[in-house]
């Protein structure tokens, strides 16, 4: 008996322990606990204790709601699941929000899966107590375990469910008609459309038109929503009023959401009302007072675009998209320098070159690392309608100028679309513009920066071949292994180890090995050891290309060399790769 009640008296001895990260672990820990006991004692101990713990620090009563979530195979599967809501219950009414989000999720997943009858005697008696409890947060917890289980419940039940809800809708405090906004789009997709007309859409309108903008602004996803079953008549007569007053609010905040779900609210309510009312919308947003509503507004752009037709665009948006790009808020800029590349395939080849291309330049020109940095990596999109001769001749200089950026960010994004240009320019002319730019990289001050230029010639090399590699690159890779600075020589070494897996054996044999054993007698233990390294990873490279024989001279005395260096790095490195040797 003793060891049967052993794991649970552990647990009470963690729980109560003073240690929080003690306590924590307990918590995440009892579904191991719930396994050793089993079900029926779940059931009866453990989960009745668990209830009775809850008063602890903010950390530990989240975790338990977390864990109680997926705990419903510990007490014994679906049939004893309700048994889970009593400790839920009581943490979806505790003063931290978080927790009880958390209690929210876990109840609503555990609602989902219990049998009709449990939900008439179990979760339904809950969800009513929590909707009419004396605190606040008890009703706005209630409010997220409606849409969950609507359609589980009987029809008498979900006339009753209606009607509390509304309730809820109603309530005096602001916080719960905020969590009855949010989730009220949840609960009308759940409905028929007759109770969605008759009964929420009065309580949509009223939370629409509510004094606090807390609430207002978390009435679009239900605009959505209603939007999405309605007709456009319908959508017409009951929701275009709403919408047009959202537009125009006079909380920014209000205006924000609106503009953030531009797209999806055009979508759903319609071409008519898109005609007649969201075009001169959208344009109010772009040119909002507000940074924010523009920042939302701009990354809408493309999508808006593209369910109007194109000479719409370039009448009435172009002009807006042409002021946001020299917009005193930076934010503003970065977000249009994120989006304004997809407008490009919208409005097709002559008309990118017309309108967008300039607007390319100007973004790519302007003083805000972040917007230079959001222009270069969406580019792909414009070559693909206008073509790389086209954009190479506008936005090279502008490339070569930002290869060069302060912000090591920056030079980092123009690496990593060098291929990209490259596969597409052809070698002359990547040659003659690009090449001196590729080499200079190797030695910036910034690792990452060197890091990415050798896996950019990896893949320059994957383009125009080892013969190439072998001409251009190498020569010039092998002369920096002599340089005075030793960052140069380390960047020898890790070029060399990443162009070794895209090269041919006559490079290994040839240029590649001999390079790194002469640098294995650098004065510097950092490139000696890194020497080891690198031909560790040419072992597999060297056999599969039959130069076997370069394992047992150079490659093995060079490491045994290494392997009695006054260097502690250098002789583990080195005594690692001899072992990798005898194993192959």
């Amino acid at each position: 008996m003793a060891d049967d009640l052993y794991p649970i008296a552990v647990l009470i001895d963690e729980l109560k322990h003073e240690d929080l990260a003690l306590r924590l672990a307990a918590i995440k820990r009892i579904s191991t606990i719930a396994l050793a006991l089993g079900p029926e004692r779940t059931r009866d101990e453990l989960i009745p204790f668990l209830d009775e713990s809850i008063d602890d620090e903010d950390e530990v009563i989240l975790a338990l709601a977390e864990e109680l979530g997926n705990f419903v195979e510990f007490v014994g599967g679906a049939a004893h699941a309700h048994l889970l809501l009593a400790p839920l219950e009581t943490l979806s009414a505790v003063e931290e929000t978080v927790v009880r989000e958390k209690a929210v999720e876990s109840t609503s997943k555990i609602g989902q899966i219990l049998s009709p009858a449990q939900i008439e005697e179990f979760y339904i008696p809950m969800v009513n107590r929590l909707s009419k409890g004396d605190w606040f947060t008890s009703r706005t917890s209630a409010c997220g375990l409606y849409a969950p289980v609507y359609q589980l419940a009987s029809p008498k039940t979900q006339d009753d469910l209606r009607g509390l809800y509304g309730t809820l809708c109603k309530d005096e405090t602001p916080m719960v008609r905020r969590a009855a906004a949010t989730n009220l789009a949840k609960l009308v997709k759940k409905l028929t459309k007759p109770h969605v007309v008759n009964e929420m859409f009065p309580l949509f309108s009223a939370l629409a038109q509510d004094e606090q903008d807390s609430v207002r602004l978390l009435t679009v996803e239900g605009l959505i929503s209603i939007a999405e079953i309605l007709t456009p008549e319908e959508t017409k007569s009951l929701l275009l009023n709403i919408l047009r007053n959202m537009c125009v609010d006079k909380s920014w905040r209000v205006r924000y959401m609106i503009a953030e779900k531009f797209v999806a609210v055009s979508k759903a309510v319609g071409a008519d009302i898109i005609k007649e009312d969201l075009i001169h919308a959208f344009v109010q947003v772009l040119k909002d007072n507000e940074a924010e509503v523009r920042t939302a507004a701009s990354t809408q752009a493309p999508g808006f675009s593209a369910i109007i037709d194109k000479e719409t665009v370039l009448r009435e948006i172009m002009p807006c998209i042409r002021e946001l790009v020299s917009d005193s808020s930076q934010h503003v800029r970065a977000a249009l320098a994120t989006e304004i590349s997809s407008l490009a395939p919208i409005l097709g080849k002559e008309n990118t070159i017309e309108h967008l291309l300039p607007l390319f330049l100007l973004l790519l020109k302007d003083e805000a690392s972040e917007v230079r940095l959001n222009i270069i990596s969406k580019l792909d999109k414009v070559n693909d309608v206008i073509g790389i001769e086209l954009l190479s001749q506008s936005l090279l200089p502008a490339i070569v100028e930002l290869a060069e950026d302060k912000q090591w960010r920056v030079r980092l994004a123009i690496i990593e679309n060098i291929p990209l240009l490259a596969s597409q320019l052809g070698v002359k002319f990547f040659d003659e513009k690009l090449g001196t730019l590729c080499m200079s990289w190797l030695g910036d001050c910034v690792y990452s920066i060197r890091e990415a230029a050798t896996v950019n010639l990896k893949k320059l090399t994957e383009v125009f071949g080892y013969d190439w590699a072998k001409q251009t690159i190498i020569p010039k890779v092998l002369i920096m292994g002599q340089h005075s600075n030793y960052l140069y020589r380390m960047t020898t070494i890790f070029a060399l180890s990443t162009l070794a897996t895209v090269v041919n054996g006559e490079v290994l044999k040839d240029l590649i090995v001999p390079t790194l054993s002469s640098l294995a007698v650098d004065p510097i233990p950092n490139i000696r050891f890194n020497v080891a390294k690198s031909l560790e990873e040419l072992i597999p490279l060297l056999k599969k290309n039959g130069l076997s024989v370069m394992l047992t001279d150079p490659v093995k005395p060079t490491l045994s060399k290494l392997c009695e260096d006054g260097d502690m790095d250098v002789r583990y490195f080195a005594g690692r790769a001899l072992t990798a040797l005898a194993a192959a």
